[in-house]
Parts: structure tokens; sequence; C-alpha cells
């Protein structure tokens, strides 16, 4: 990839196709800590909805000095609104140039489309449930959306922080010594315990009696008297709000994604659970989410 086309792609990430994504993988595998770089690969990723798109932003975020930057920069759409504005223009330079020669009056038939279209949708057959709908026959991985790219909003600032933490620490693996070398080390240490212990077992008895002969003669010395206190109560704290993590305003369906994403699914259903109160236009599509959660959970 030669600098032209680079810079070209800075000014239009919209168009950056596959071909493209694979172009600038090969520069960061070259440079690693080419900011740009990275900033346009991970907006390949999200225009290909491509499952690597979730972890490389993580990467990505590393490797970028001002995070707010990366966070506008995913979630702005400044150059398809460029796009829309000149769609707009045209559009309207062509609707002044067009010629109007007869007026019909429609405001009549609109009334009666509408009425019709009002008695269609009182129809009582439109509301019987269905048998053996789609959302039965699909797996909680398709419900939930997981592996997709996390739609993160400008005003979604909490949940790009919450996703870039860590879930779980994966634990250390450590190269365990064959059976051999495994005796011969217990041989080893046996050996050399139990001369040290020998030795130190002398030392630890003088310098425990010592120290408890002096202990007993400070005692007696300073003649110390025993002063009762009235006990003073705790100040009680409402431990129930500070255990509330999530809050109301911050919740989105983003921040509910992140936690199934994080396998955090208490926090989901949590989360699921405060949306549904928030839109109670659609609890349904939150309770299957919900049961789609605990599925997951119960493997």
């Amino acid at each position: 990839m030669n600098t032209q086309a680079f810079t070209y792609l800075l000014e239009h990430p919209e168009n950056i196709s596959s071909a493209h994504t694979t172009d600038i993988r090969g520069l960061i595998d070259e440079f690693p800590y080419f900011q740009s770089a990275h900033a346009l690969y991970i907006k390949g990723l999200k225009n290909q909805e491509s499952f690597a798109y979730n972890k490389a932003l993580k990467i990505t975020a590393a490797h970028t000095t001002d995070r707010a930057v990366l966070f506008e920069y995913i979630t702005s759409d400044v150059f398809t609104q460029n796009e829309i504005s000149t769609q707009i223009k045209e559009q309207e330079i062509h609707l002044r140039a067009l010629q109007i020669e007869g007026l019909h009056d429609v405001s009549l038939q609109v009334q009666e489309e509408e009425q019709e279209k009002a008695s269609k949708i009182l129809d009582p057959n439109l509301f019987v449930e269905k048998e053996n709908s789609e959302i039965t026959k699909r797996s909680p991985n398709e419900i939930l959306s997981i592996g997709k790219p996390l739609n993160f909003d400008q005003n979604e600032v909490h949940s790009f922080q919450e996703w870039l933490q860590l879930s779980k620490f994966s634990p250390i693996t450590r190269e365990r010594p064959s059976k051999k070398e495994a005796t011969t080390l217990s041989k080893d240490n046996t050996e050399k315990t139990a001369s040290t212990e020998t030795s130190k077992t002398n030392v630890t008895d003088t310098q425990t009696k010592k120290r408890k002969q002096a202990i007993v003669d400070s005692f007696i010395e300073s003649n110390p008297k025993i002063e009762f206190s009235p006990a003073t109560p705790a100040p009680k704290k409402n431990l129930a709000k500070e255990s509330i993590t999530p809050s109301e305003a911050l919740m989105t369906e983003t921040l509910a994604r992140v936690y199934v994403e994080q396998k955090n699914f208490k926090k989901a259903k949590q989360a699921y659970r405060i949306l549904s109160l928030k839109y109670p236009e659609k609890s349904g599509f939150f309770a299957d989410q919900i049961r789609a959660v605990e599925q997951l959970e119960e493997k």
C-alpha cells in the first residue's frame, strides 16, 4: 500500500474493503506502533462486521494515546453525513427545477387510505400467537449476537470503558518438571531443610525465652490498669445503594452486550431487567435476551 492510497483511506474510511484490511494488517505487522494503521484496521473490521473486531478493539485502544479520540472515530458518522448532505442538495436542486402544470387535491384519498390501514391494524387475526416461531429455533449466541461488533454510540463512554476492562484473568501456566527431576529436587530440599532446621531451632529457643522474659518484666514495671469505655455504635451504611454498580441512566443495550461478551452473566441479566423497566414497549425482546443468557449460564 502506497502513501496516496493510505491517505485516501484516512479521508474516506467508509470505502475500506477486505483487500485494504488485509494490506493494513500487513502494514501493522511491519510497523506495530503505527497508530493510524491500527485505527484504519479497526474501521475496516467494523465495516465488514468481522468476528475479530471486538478483540482487535482492545489492541487498538492499547496503541492509542487518547482513547476519547478513538471512541469519537469509531462512533462518528461525519463521513457518511457528507455523502447524505450532497444527495439532499442534488435532490433539492432537482425538485426546484420541476415544473408543476396541474394541481389535484388528494387529501380525501389520503384520508381513506389511512382509515383502511387503521382497520387492517385493528383486525384481531393479526394478534394470533404463532407456534414454532423463529426465535425458539435460534441459538442463544444468535439471539445475543455474541461475537458481532459492538456498535458504541457517542453517548456510551461508560460502556466503552467497561468493555476495555479485563473481565477475567487467565491462569499462569508453568512448566512442570519431570518425575525424575521432581524426586531429585525433593530429596535435595529435604536434606537442606533438615540441616538448616536443626541449627535454627537452637537459636530460636533462646530468642523466644529472652523475648517472653522481657515482656513480663516490662508489664510488671508499668503496673497497667484496665479502663472501661462505653462502646460507640458504628455508623450505619446503606450497603444496598453502594452495591449498585450500573446506573439506570448509563444502562444501554450495548452495555448489556458488553457484560455478555465478558461472560458476566449476573450483570447481564440485571442490565436487561433494568432495560425492560426503562423501555416497557420492548419488554418481550429483553425477556428473550434474559432467557438466552440463562441458557448460556447453564452450559
